[in-house]
């Protein structure tokens, strides 16, 4: 073999090893976030880990590995996992998963079809901004709960008032003293920061049950959950998928400005939808959360200046890799309720300060009767738990106020301009 050509095998190998040491590097940094929501819902973080890498994977088949970006659990769908899980179970709640999927595939070929416009037309500030800030202040009560130490229905006391609280604020404490004065890749794992401060300080106070550790397996298949029919569920669920379909939108837009490419040119919103929502719906086939392209690891690949795809293939096999170990899904298991109610606070006001920013884009009209009508409806609708049905089906929520908004926003007239009119001589 010439020298020259071992000389490529050894750049060759380098740059596989810097993607592979990469790509577990994005993959800690959406950790935080992508445990989060299986802890909060009751469903299993394995689970939720295969299906980030897996649908990570499906994502970069449909855009034929153009975009770095990495697809993990959606904090928009909290709420309606929980309340599915109770109403339901999981399979029943899946079957909801695995529509709201379904409205992205729909989303991509109507821009496909119409153009990227049609979201604008469809989905404006004044209808999503309202549904977001329902998403975040609708789970206020689960935070407040679970920081007091107690389910997230508040029916059980789980850990000692006293403690939970000191917990709770442990965690509240260090996730905004690394948010705001945290340095590079620290900067961007705020919320796994918190979780090992308010850990830390569970286990200090003798409140961390390690009962599941010693019984754990090191290696485990993880426990899938297969998606059973339920129209309630899937009724239920689906109009949520409007939110996050507007902030897939939105994260595009930043990792093109990142990147320095037009991903709204190539490979196409229609395409990146079309991958989010087939990601969506691989997940909640095996039981997992929804997936969305997740922010975190966009700042991550602006710091480091990683815009190789092939970084994400390979987080995404690290996601799969430790989806199999039964002691970490064990030790997930261990986090204690007031460490997870201290994060949900900054988190779900976080999400209804996203849906604020998103309404303060209509402007200065947001005050004109049309769009005040829709805010305010959908508001009150969303927070006051107004539920319509009939015979056993029922509809309340977060996908009640999505529905009214769409259908006040396609009903309602425009408003018209004033004629301007001389006053008579």
């Amino acid at each position: 073999m010439s020298e020259g050509s071992s000389s490529t095998d050894t750049e060759f190998r380098e740059g596989i090893g810097r993607q592979i040491l990469l790509g577990a590097q994005m993959l800690f940094v959406a950790f935080g976030s992508l445990v989060l929501v299986p802890i909060l819902t009751g469903l299993s973080s394995s689970v939720a880990l295969f299906t980030a890498g897996a649908g990570t994977l499906l994502f970069q088949l449909v855009t034929k590995r153009s975009v770095p970006v990495f697809l993990a659990s959606s904090f928009a769908f909290i709420a309606p996992i929980i309340y599915g899980v109770e109403a339901w179970g999981v399979p029943a709640t899946m079957s909801g998963l695995f529509a709201a999927g379904l409205v992205y595939v729909l989303l991509s070929f109507l821009v496909r079809w119409k153009g990227q416009s049609i979201i604008d037309r469809i989905l404006p500030p004044v209808v999503v901004g309202p549904v977001i800030m329902v998403i975040g202040l609708s789970l206020a009560p689960v935070a407040l709960n679970m920081a007091q130490g107690k389910t997230s229905d508040g029916a059980v006391q789980l850990v000692p008032l006293e403690q939970a609280v000191i917990i709770a604020l442990v965690s509240v404490g260090a996730t905004v003293i690394m948010t705001l004065l945290g340095k590079g890749m620290f900067r961007l794992v705020p919320i796994l920061f918190g979780i090992v401060a308010g850990y830390l300080t569970s286990f200090a106070f003798g409140v961390v049950d390690f009962s599941a550790l010693s019984t754990a397996p090191i290696v485990a298949v993880p426990p899938f959950v297969f998606p059973e029919f339920n129209l309630e569920a899937i009724l239920f669920i689906l109009p949520v998928a409007i939110a996050p379909a507007i902030e897939h939108i939105g994260d595009i837009a930043a990792i093109s400005g990142v990147a320095k490419k037009d991903f709204f040119a190539k490979p196409g919103l229609k395409n990146t939808l079309l991958g989010d929502g087939l990601a969506t719906s691989l997940a909640a086939f095996f039981g997992g959360p929804p997936n969305t392209t997740y922010s975190e690891v966009t700042g991550a690949v602006a710091l480091t200046k990683a815009f190789n795809p092939a970084i994400m293939t390979f987080a995404a096999i690290w996601a799969i890799v430790l989806s199999f170990s039964g002691t970490l899904n064990a030790l997930l298991s261990t986090i204690p309720v007031p460490v997870m109610g201290g994060i949900e606070v900054i988190l779900f006001g976080a999400i209804a300060v996203v849906g604020v920013s998103t309404l303060l884009k209509v402007g200065d009209e947001l005050t004109e009767p049309r769009n005040l009508i829709i805010a305010s409806v959908v508001l009150v609708v969303g927070i006051g738990g107004l539920s319509v049905g009939y015979g056993g089906f029922e509809i309340k929520g977060i996908g009640l106020c999505a529905i009214v908004a769409i259908l006040l926003n396609l009903i309602l007239p425009q408003q018209r301009a004033e004629a301007s009119v001389e006053p008579a001589e």
